[in-house]
């Protein structure tokens, strides 16, 4: 049903339309590779991700990077049109031979003429320099320069517009939402990344972490040459960097904007007037980028690098994993229960045993009852889709105290993907169940299957997607509608002269109707349930 307050599916992003280049990068005889050494020739920025398979907690290693991610935003003159300026390529690293691109990204990485872009890309970069050590490139990596980090940029645009210092680290996500409007999916990230082929939709997802980088700087570029953050430096145009001395002196614009910045250098001038020598590429196309032709960076983006530019240097104590130093576990402060063994879960293998809560056997009512912890908010949405009755905690970030009393007092079986949350199973006693999928529509036919609920066509779309609520049997007139909604509703005038009927949460007074977005839903339930 639709809801005037509730939003369809976000409009696809940027990054997404632009996602027309994404090369796979196996091997370093294929043409992807090719392409990816001529696009590091060819780009001043690039944004840089990467994937691994987490390794257990207890395990004093590093994990294995399996997949490096680096989108590469092409020069203005080697691009024809605005969907060429930016190509991704997923360098897979499970299957390339690792010191064979070795001294590549060692030398991309600490080039001057390219700006690398991350999202705390430092444990990456130890990650990365611990793979490729294992591989027997013995230094590995202990830098990248110049690199700006996404979360630096974010600092600045906030503290600029609301003149204070934003509050912790803000997730990528929640800074593409805010900065580019777009909804950045993180479900995939803690997919198995080491079983091959990927699927298309991590493909998708990896190109998608690496673009979206680069969206947020050019953001923050146009912001920065809108306010005239760095003064005059701006106003020049980046085709009379290519001029020489000589004639940038006879141009009276350029040559006065230049005499009259107290930040130009003289490094800088010699940079920006400097005869620029293409150099023919080597044969096998590995190694010695900074031997093959690349421009350097326009001065836009170098006068960005000065003012809010950083580096990441490793030292030998990052190098070294870091082991757990609690001695043991501490005693439990829950009074009135007692553990008598230490039970080990293993989590892949976790199954339901019932019977639960809410079984006539054991004197429940019969009707199935949920209670989704943070990590399945988005599972306990899809369950009220088809009617299921799915509450989340009552407070944001509960403890595990907490959940574990709302549990019980309701009589709800807790669905995680947490598996700390199984040690308290000798607490919530048939009452947790630990969920494997990662995708929500695989959640929803996961908990279907596993719990044997019954799911017909009348169930779906009875609950409140909102607080859970049941809605009210007897459908409602659109004088009814436009009364329940005064003051708190706004219904879309369109829907005036249609008949239509609306329906109301008997928990938050929540109004719905049967628009395009509920007959959409209707139809993706059926398909997914199987009904």
């Amino acid at each position: 049903m639709d809801t005037s307050t509730s939003n369809m599916e976000p409009e696809p992003s940027k990054a997404n339309r632009n996602l027309l280049h994404i090369h796979f990068v196996s091997s370093t005889d294929s043409p992807e590779f090719a392409r990816l050494n001529w696009a590091l020739t060819h780009s001043s920025i690039i944004g840089l991700d990467a994937e691994w398979k987490p390794v257990r907690a207890h395990q004093p290693t590093f994990p294995t990077v399996l997949l490096l991610q680096i989108a590469c935003r092409l020069n203005s003159d080697e691009s024809t049109q605005e969907h060429d300026k930016s190509i991704v390529f997923l360098v897979d690293l499970s299957e390339i031979l690792l010191p064979s691109i070795y001294e590549l990204l060692r030398d991309v990485f600490v080039s001057p003429d390219i700006l690398k872009l991350g999202f705390r890309f430092k444990q990456d970069l130890v990650y990365l320099s611990s793979t490729f050590r294992s591989q027997g490139c013995d230094s590995g990596f202990d830098r990248v320069e110049p690199f700006l980090d996404i979360a630096t940029i974010y600092s600045h645009l906030h503290q600029k517009q609301t003149r204070r210092k934003t509050k912790g680290t803000k997730s990528l996500s929640f800074i593409c939402e805010e900065l580019l409007g777009i909804s950045l999916s993180k479900e995939l990230q803690c997919s198995d990344w080491s079983v091959r082929p990927l699927t298309e939709d991590q493909r998708t997802y990896a190109a998608t972490d690496a673009l979206c980088l680069i969206e947020i700087f050019d953001f923050f570029q146009q912001r920065v040459a809108k306010e005239g953050a760095l003064g005059n430096l701006s106003e020049v145009s980046s085709s009379s960097l290519n001029l020489g001395l000589k004639q940038i002196l006879r141009e009276p614009t350029s040559s006065t904007i230049i005499l009259s910045t107290r930040f130009c250098e003289a490094v800088e001038m010699v940079r920006a007037t400097a005869t620029i020598i293409e150099y023919p590429q080597r044969v096998d196309g590995i190694g010695e980028v900074g031997a093959s032709f690349r421009k350097s960076m326009d001065y836009m983006v170098l006068q960005i690098v000065r003012e809010y530019g950083d580096k990441i240097v490793l030292t030998e104590t990052d190098g070294k994993p870091k082991t757990s130093k609690r001695k043991g576990k501490r005693k439990s402060s829950t009074t009135g229960f007692k553990c008598k063994e230490q039970r080990v879960y293993d989590t892949d293998e976790w199954h339901w045993q019932g019977p639960a809560p809410w079984d006539i056997l054991v004197g429940g009512d019969g009707s199935p009852k949920f209670l989704c912890d943070v990590m399945v908010e988005g599972l306990a949405k899809h369950l009220r889709c088809v009617g299921i009755d799915a509450a989340v905690p009552h407070s944001r970030k509960p403890e595990s105290r907490e959940l574990i009393d709302q549990a019980i007092k309701e009589k709800r079986v807790v669905l995680t993907r947490d598996a700390k949350l199984l040690r308290h199973e000798y607490l919530l006693r048939n009452q947790i169940y630990r969920v494997k999928s990662l995708l929500k529509n695989d959640q929803l036919i996961e908990v279907i299957e596993s719990f044997e609920l019954k799911i017909c066509e009348d169930q779906l779309m009875s609950r409140c997607t909102k607080c859970n609520g049941r809605f009210i049997q007897k459908p409602l007139s659109m004088e009814e509608a436009l009364e329940a909604a005064k003051g708190f509703q706004v219904i879309p005038d369109c829907l005036f002269d249609r008949n239509i009927h609306f329906w109301q949460c008997t928990d938050c007074n929540q109004l719905y109707w049967e628009g395009t977005q509920y007959h959409n839903a209707v139809q993706k339930f059926i398909d997914v349930c199987n009904i």
